[in-house]
């Protein structure tokens, strides 16, 4: 079985929500924004939609405010960069929603391959 990311938010936490991963996917967004100081700190019982919304919010925060702190944040989640300048950054509402999904697919196929071939 492969990985093959889902294409969309709400389809990549319903994958999560049915795998029984959701949680673990939380622990890896809450792991890896601390790890680039952008304390976050999602509570296991947040909802799938609520979740959605924050992390959109913190990433449209962070590219409006703190443009370097979002492009280590990116560097440390592993976003692949030619995903990240295929994006329209003309509308940073978008934008921000985004780069939240790109995030959740990376985090997501951390947790995904780790408890695959755990």
């Amino acid at each position: 079985m492969n990985f093959i990311a889902p294409k969309s938010t709400e389809l990549l936490l319903q994958e999560a929500a049915q795998e029984s991963l959701y949680l673990n996917l939380i622990e890896q967004i809450n792991k890896d924004f601390n790890l680039a100081n952008e304390g976050i700190d999602f509570p296991k019982s947040v909802s799938p939609e609520e979740l959605k919304i924050q992390l959109h919010e913190k990433i449209y925060r962070m590219i409006q405010y703190k443009f370097a702190e979002y492009l280590n944040l990116l560097y440390i989640i592993d976003v692949p960069e030619e995903q990240i300048k295929a994006l329209d950054g003309s509308d940073l509402v978008v934008l921000a929603e985004q780069v939240a999904f790109l995030i959740l697919k990376r985090e997501w196929q951390k947790v995904w391959f780790r408890n695959k071939y755990r």
